[in-house]
């Protein structure tokens, strides 16, 4: 059994993860630390959006298939990952890194908490995994789901599982996986579709983490890109909304070999063999 502290965020979807990782009979969740959404996307754009801003509708679309997808599960399964709430920021404090490296986990799990600082970073070297939710090294930082949309590239939309260092999604990646597209797909349902796939893969790397291989790394792409929260504007949530209305994902799924074929990523052997 594989002893854990899962460091998250407090929004539906953090809930469903450490809740279902929790549920596996090999994981023992010691705590889960849930940082809360002072500094989220919606909270910064609330500070300079109005009352009918683009931004704050796709955000309240997105907010409501999180809850068609994982508010029944949130609310009704026992929750066994013990979570702490904190504020936004604070895992980094000797309050909370004194109480994580005391319980002695075997491993720490991140999904979706801030940017880890030492001394965890050092102390965990090795056993502390982390999953980007976008394909590294293609798109860093902020929305790496959401870009891809808006540039007309669903082949880059995916989740990275890596071992987490001091840089923005730069860490030594152990395996990936591609976002699965259905016709008729909102932007939220393909996000939230591969949330649930993402945690189904992570739980079984997290209880066969010691099988692992260590894989040959991508080459960092002439053409990576790197966004931040400020690049979310009213364009762009128009350009993703234009994007779907004429129909992306339905003539991405008739060349979707093809385009996947030219966006290499990393799939580990050991994990395809488990999940």
């Amino acid at each position: 059994m594989k002893r854990i502290v899962i460091l998250t965020g407090s929004e539906l979807r953090h809930g469903f993860f450490r809740k279902y990782i929790a549920l596996s009979k090999d994981i023992q969740v010691i705590n889960s630390y849930c940082e809360g959404q002072e500094k989220s996307l919606r909270a910064i754009t609330e500070k300079d959006g109005i009352a009918d801003d683009v931004r704050l509708k796709h955000l309240s679309a997105r907010e409501q298939s999180e809850k068609d997808f994982f508010e029944l599960f949130v609310e009704t399964t026992v929750d066994y990952s013990n979570p702490v709430h904190l504020p936004k920021g604070e895992i980094n404090t000797p309050k909370y890194t004194q109480a994580i490296t005391n319980s002695k986990p075997d491993l720490l799990i991140a999904y979706g908490c801030s940017i880890i600082r030492e001394p965890l970073l050092s102390t965990f070297e090795g056993r502390f995994l982390n999953v980007h939710l976008g394909l590294s090294p293609y798109y860093r930082g902020s929305g790496t789901n959401y870009w891809p949309l808006v540039n007309c590239e669903p082949e880059y939309v995916g989740a990275t599982f890596m071992y987490i260092d001091a840089g923005i999604d730069t860490g030594e990646i152990l395996h990936q996986v591609r976002a699965k597209y259905s016709w008729g797909d909102t932007p939220s349902q393909v996000g939230n579709r591969l949330i649930v796939e993402m945690s189904r893969v992570y739980r079984d790397i997290i209880t066969n983490f010691d099988k692992i291989d260590k894989m040959p790394q991508l080459p960092i792409p002439s053409n990576e890109k790197v966004y931040k929260n400020k690049d979310y504007t009213e364009e762009s949530v128009l350009t993703l909304y234009k994007n779907f209305n004429d129909d992306l994902i339905g003539r991405y799924l008739v060349k979707e070999t093809d385009r996947c074929e030219k966006v290499p990523i990393i799939k580990n052997r050991a994990v395809e063999e488990i999940v």
